[in-house]
């Protein structure tokens, strides 16, 4: 290739990159405010704007530490080149379509984990895969809902002791208050974690590129990364909002607010050890962390099950995706 050819298929990569950043807002963006909305305490235009807004201002609370396990921790970089990216991505997105088409809420973090691994054997087999990273970013996917799940349900508990003398209209009334903090605080967690694992694909092409080194992210791919799936959470979708907020247990304020600061602290923790996470699993083990406190006949199993089903087979389905999107774009690069 000539070097405008190269500089093109590099821009259109990263704005493929970009796209899938903002589809893991729109995807996404019923994590941030199913519980929210299911209580009723806004609506579901005000609650996309709050998030979307807190997205973007978790830009100045973290580093970037899970951008580096992405660009760094799961492949090789030397093994890396557009072809590569080009599948990881197209994968992913694929199956973020389907997913979000039939209300299922998976995991676009591991889809594109999923997306990465399959194209990486698509070219080399599993030499440039790296165990580690690999390891560390499938156990959350165990570690996250049950620690979401912990975390809810011992603020649920603990609240419901603090309030066991109040009226349940003075609690609703505090905690549709208080599920404002709590929403805003699972949105910059899921700012924090969500936007940094594009940062990582971006960094992965700039670094075979050439164009920076392993150890300097710049600032352009940070800004435009976090606007990206601002923007995609204040597109969000309705569908999983109703799966998530509806159809796993009936929330009021106060399970909300206990769901949401259980799922921000689960995400609080995982950016600051660099794991990416699946934000989609943290609240759904919060959520159903609540409802069994409440009583375990609250939780909806069935509903819950087949989200665990879809779990279980994004990384693998993904990887399909990416593999089969690799060999096809073998005419383009």
């Amino acid at each position: 290739m000539d070097a405008q050819t190269v500089t093109l298929t590099l821009v259109a990569l990263i704005a493929i990159a970009l796209v899938f950043d903002f589809m893991n807002g729109f995807h996404d963006a019923a994590n941030s405010i199913a519980t929210i909305v299911s209580t009723g305490v806004l609506k579901p235009y005000q609650a996309v704007a709050w998030a979307a807004f807190f997205n973007f201002v978790a830009i100045a609370l973290f580093e970037m530490k899970v951008a580096a396990t992405v660009g760094k921790g799961i492949v090789s970089p030397d093994a890396v080149d557009n072809q590569l990216i080009f599948g990881a991505l197209i994968g992913a997105i694929i199956w973020n379509i389907i997913t979000w088409y039939y209300g299922l809420p998976s995991s676009s973090s591991h889809a594109l984990i999923g997306g990465m691994i399959g194209a990486t054997i698509a070219k080399a087999g599993t030499g440039p895969l790296l165990a580690p990273g690999i390891i560390r970013t499938s156990s959350f996917i165990l570690v996250a809902p049950l620690l979401g799940m912990l975390l809810s349900g011992l603020i649920m508990i603990g609240v419901s002791w603090v309030c066991r003398r109040r009226s349940q209209r003075l609690t609703d009334r505090w905690f549709r208050r208080l599920q404002l903090v709590s929403s805003a605080l699972y949105s910059i967690g899921h700012g924090s974690n969500d936007a940094q694992k594009t940062m990582g694909i971006i960094w992965l092409l700039l670094i075979s590129a050439g164009l920076t080194t392993r150890d300097h992210l710049p600032g352009w791919v940070i800004v435009s990364c976090y606007l990206a799936i601002a923007m995609g959470t204040l597109f969000g979708g309705w569908r999983i909002v109703k799966t998530m907020g509806q159809r796993i247990t009936k929330l009021k304020p106060v399970g909300g607010f206990a769901a949401e600061t259980g799922g921000a602290m689960s995400l609080f923790l995982a950016s600051s050890l660099g794991i990416p996470v699946s934000t989609t699993h943290t609240i759904t083990g919060s959520i159903i962390g609540v409802g069994s406190v409440q009583r375990t006949r609250a939780v909806r199993w069935g509903v819950a099950g087949n989200i665990v089903i879809a779990w279980i087979i994004t990384i693998p389905a993904s990887g399909l995706l990416a593999a089969l999107a690799f060999w096809a774009s073998g005419r383009l690069f």
